[in-house]
C-alpha cells in the first residue's frame, strides 16, 4: 500500500440538469468546457451561477459539466454556514434530506428543497490501483498528507473505484488550507 497519489483541491461547485442548466441560461442553453479535470469526462465551465442561502450569496460559483441526473450544490463547510446553510458531509449524489438553496442564473433561478452539501473527503481509483494498494470500492481509509510544517492524517476518507475513474483524492478548501495545501501535494493511504 506504498503507491501515492495526487490530491486535488476541489473548489465550491455545481452539477446541474439540463432542465436546470435552460431555466439559469435560457432555452437550449449548452455547458461551454473552460477545462478538463483530473476525472476522465468531467470539466469546470465558463457558466457561473449564484448560490443564495438565509443569510447571504456566494457569486460566481463554478458549473461543472456534464449535465447530471440532479442538481448538487457542493460547498465548504465554511461557505455553507456563512450563508446560512446546514450543509451535512455527503458523498456525491447522497444528497437525500441535505440544505436547500436558490441558484441564480442570468435568465432565471431555481430553488432546490435539497442538493447541498459538503463533499466527504475521498479517493478516485481504477480497479488497477486499488487492488495495488489493498483497497477495494466504499472501504473507509487513512491518508497521510506530506505538507511543509502542516503534515497531516486525514480519517473517514472513502474509495471510490471505477474504471472510468483516474487515480487522485479529492478535499474540499477548508482540508486544503488546514494542510496548507501547495500547488502539488501527494497522498498515501497508511494503516493506524
Amino acid at each position: 500500500m506504498s503507491k501515492k497519489f495526487i490530491v486535488e483541491t476541489s473548489a465550491r461547485h455545481v452539477h446541474v440538469t439540463q432542465e436546470t442548466l435552460e431555466i439559469l441560461f435560457g432555452k437550449g442553453a449548452t455547458l461551454t468546457k473552460k477545462k478538463d479535470l483530473s476525472q476522465p469526462g468531467q470539466f469546470a465551465c465558463e457558466e457561473r451561477v449564484t448560490i443564495v442561502g438565509p443569510k447571504k450569496e456566494l457569486p460566481n460559483v463554478s458549473i461543472l459539466g456534464p449535465v447530471r441526473p440532479a442538481n448538487q450544490v457542493e460547498l465548504s463547510a465554511t461557505d455553507a454556514r456563512s450563508i446560512g446553510i446546514a450543509a451535512p458531509v455527503r458523498e456525491s449524489g447522497d444528497v437525500a434530506g441535505s440544505g436547500a438553496c436558490k441558484i441564480v442564473g442570468p435568465c432565471g433561478e431555481v430553488e432546490i428543497s435539497e442538493g447541498v452539501i459538503v463533499a466527504k473527503r475521498h479517493i478516485h481509483l481504477t480497479p488497477a490501483d486499488a487492488e495495488e494498494m489493498g483497497v477495494k470500492d466504499k472501504d473507509i481509509v487513512w491518508v497521510k498528507l506530506d505538507t511543509d510544517g502542516r503534515k497531516a492524517i486525514f480519517g473517514d476518507v472513502v474509495v471510490r473505484v471505477s474504471e472510468k475513474f483516474s487515480a487522485a483524492m479529492h478535499i474540499d478548501t477548508d482540508e486544503s488550507n488546514a494542510v496548507a495545501a501547495p500547488r502539488e501535494l501527494w497522498g498515501e493511504i497508511v494503516t493506524l
